[in-house]
């Protein structure tokens, strides 16, 4: 195997993604990018395939201990490897996340229910009901001029979603729809008819609980 430095500068791990994309490199090689450099007496190629033959041993083995007992790599350049896992593993999880039902919505939304403020939120979802994403497209008082169907669909196109639930807190605990949230609802769910993206539910969170306009039939 090669050094670093007796590759032709294409052929180097950051070069090389640059050109051809992070779907080409192999393992040590995107191990070598996520490093930068190697330690004393050890480029980070030679580094690179030492550690990525841990991973083949046991993914689930990998912590600081572990990485740390490779000769010449510290705590520094282990606890990047251990941030990027971790990054990757909650975005994976959250990919893969199935929103069916009020229940999964409140779990996803329940520390809003400790705000103190007003926030409305969309959750786009695929075909499937997987999570796509969860943003904040408002935060104050709910009424039709804050939340505009403009607004609400807006990332729902981007991410080519299938469906989409909206929700918002009610930080007075009081878990029961105003005639506004009516309002709003109804003018989303027609919004939703004229784009082609259902809107499959509206859910108010509290701390204490949830209120679905599906499940109680308003929608």
């Amino acid at each position: 195997m090669k050094k670093i430095d007796e590759l032709y500068e294409q052929d180097k791990p950051r070069e090389k993604l640059i050109r051809k994309g992070a779907q080409a490199l192999r393992d040590y090689e995107l191990m070598a990018v996520l490093l930068g450099s190697g330690v004393r007496g050890k480029d980070v190629l030679k580094l690179s395939r030492e550690i990525t033959a841990l991973f083949e041993k046991g993914y689930e083995r990998i912590d600081l201990k572990t990485l740390c007992g490779i000769h010449g790599l510290g705590k520094a350049k282990a606890a990047q490897i251990l941030a990027a896992l971790e990054f990757s593993r909650r975005h994976l999880v959250k990919q893969n996340r199935r929103i069916a039902s009020a229940d999964a919505v409140y779990d996803e939304l329940r520390e809003y229910g400790r705000k103190k403020q007003e926030y409305f939120l969309t959750l786009t979802l695929d075909g499937a009901s997987h999570l796509i994403a969860t943003r904040t497209v408002s935060i104050g008082t709910l009424n039709q001029s804050l939340v505009h169907p403009r607004e609400v669909f807006a990332d729902a196109v981007t991410d080519r979603a299938a469906g989409i639930i909206v929700a918002h807190n009610h930080p007075s605990g009081q878990c029961f729809p105003s005639r506004e949230d009516r309002r709003v609802t109804q003018r989303l769910k027609e919004a939703g008819k004229l784009m082609g993206i259902e809107l499959l539910d509206h859910v108010i969170v509290t701390r204490d609980g949830y209120y679905s306009f599906q499940e109680e039939g308003e929608l």
